[in-house]
């Protein structure tokens, strides 16, 4: 089974920075497009960035461009997002998605780790 652990979160102020990290153990990791959602309070999930399988490419939504950066390191199964000049907007919980080579299978994804930007 795979299983993906988010940490990192939590309460900050207004331009403050966080890093989030997923860790998982799964021979697909390096294979794998790696992700990060997010779902504030009562809006949909969203997606917030992706990278490729060697972090060659990168992909971020507007919202969140040149303020956050996603990286991965496949020697340890992990994938990062630095967040900086936080933003009470960011608050959401973060999701860690895994997007498996084969098309045929469903993504992975963490339980979340809740990021809260204050005022």
């Amino acid at each position: 089974q795979v299983q993906l652990v988010e940490s990192g979160g939590g309460l900050v102020q207004a331009g403050g920075s966080l890093r989030l990290s997923c860790a998982t153990s799964t021979y697909s990791f390096s294979i794998s497009i790696m992700g990060w959602y997010r779902q504030a309070p009562g809006k949909q999930r969203e997606l917030v960035a992706t990278i490729s399988s060697l972090g060659s490419s990168t992909n971020y939504a507007d919202s969140v461009k040149g303020r956050f950066t996603i990286s991965r390191d496949n020697a340890k199964n992990t994938v990062y997002l630095q967040m900086n000049s936080l933003k009470p907007e960011d608050t959401a919980v973060y999701y860690c998605n895994l997007r498996p080579p084969s098309s045929s299978r469903s993504d992975y994804w963490g339980k979340g780790t809740q990021v809260t930007v204050s005022s």
